[in-house]
Parts: C-alpha cells; structure tokens; sequence
C-alpha cells in the first residue's frame, strides 16, 4: 500500500513539471522564430536547425533590423544575390568575420564601407561600382533580409572556416595567391588573411 502522501508529493512533481513546460513553452514562443532557430542551432555546434534552402528561409518571419542589418543585407545583395543560398550565407560569413578581428572596422557597416575614401581601395565592389544602391528584385531582398537577419542573431559560421576574404572566378587578384583558400561556393572563392606574428 502507497503513502497517502506519497500521491501529494506526486502531484505537486507533475503540477511543478507542467508549470516549468509552460514556461518554456510561452519563452520560446515570445522569443520569435529566428531566436528559436538560433537556440537549437547552437544546441549541437553543427548548425544542426539552419537549412540552406529557399523554401526554409521563406518560411520564417519577415526580417527587420537596425542599420548594421541594413548593411548586411545589401553587402550580401550586391556581392551574392545571384549565388546559391550557401554562397549568400558564405558572404555574409566574411563580413563578419571581419569584424570580429582586430585588423578591421567592428562594426558590419564598417567592414562594408571600409576604403570607400580611398580611390579604388574599396573592399566590396559594389560600394565603389559608380552605381546607385538599389535592391529592385523584392523577393531576392527579402530572402537576404532573413539571411542577415539569422547571421546577425549569431546562426553559426560552418561554410567558409575563418574567412576573411571572396573573390569571383571571374578574377584572380594578387593577394589571393598568398592567402590560404578556404573554400569554393559557387562562382566565390574563399580564403583566410595569414595571421601575422609579431617580430618582437
């Protein structure tokens, strides 16, 4: 025969145990799709929730965000809109990965401008193209919205190992034959600036 409070201590075990699902349940709601996926993309290190596919990200919420989302969103526009889905993300990989070193502007919005004074020094291309900054194809910039948006929000960095700088296939600049290659995606080549040791 069971304790009479024995069946007390289990229903407040199964009252406390529905009362924290609750919680979890109203947190991950509040905290939006992208914030989700983010969470259980960090769950396994291998960015086990982020697909790379066109059905997937139109999917998820309409993205917003700040001006470094602005920057990003038409960084990865103008240099990929015509890559595959990894190549968008690849590029985006590169930019921030720039911001994260010491040797660059840290901020997105710096990273993207940066040489901008500088004739013919600029970065990315299309900042330094003669051009007006206009994303015409609406579905396209949605779509890279949503991909600045998950890279933003810290969605994991798992196509370019490190780097730090692209080119097209197009062109072969001449820093890219001291730079390791990191990857290819598409029509990109990716590559990682050497690390610098100091003399001293």
């Amino acid at each position: 025969m069971v304790p009479a409070h024995a069946d007390t201590n289990i229903s407040e075990l199964e009252s406390g145990l529905a009362a924290l699902l609750d919680q979890e349940y109203a947190a991950l709601s509040s905290a939006g799709a992208r914030r989700a996926v983010r969470m259980l993309d960090g769950a396994d290190g291998e960015g086990g929730g982020l697909r790379y596919d066109v059905e997937w990200l139109a999917s998820l919420e309409r993205a917003e965000g700040g001006e470094e989302w602005r920057c990003l969103t038409e960084a990865i526009y103008f240099e990929a809109r015509g890559e595959t889905i990894e190549g968008q993300f690849a590029v985006a990989e590169v930019i921030l990965n720039r911001v994260d070193l010491p040797e660059y502007p840290d901020s997105v919005c710096g990273v993207v401008r940066e040489g901008v004074e500088s004739a013919g020094a600029c970065q990315f291309s299309y900042f330094c193209d003669g051009r007006a900054e206009v994303m015409t194809n609406a579905t396209i910039r949605a779509r890279i919205g949503r991909i600045a948006r998950l890279m933003l929000d810290g969605a994991p960095r798992a196509l370019t190992h490190g780097a730090t700088h692209f080119h097209t296939t197009a062109i072969s600049p001449r820093w890219a034959r001291s730079f390791p290659r990191t990857a290819r995606i598409g029509s990109h080549l990716f590559y990682r600036q050497p690390t610098r040791l100091s003399s001293n």
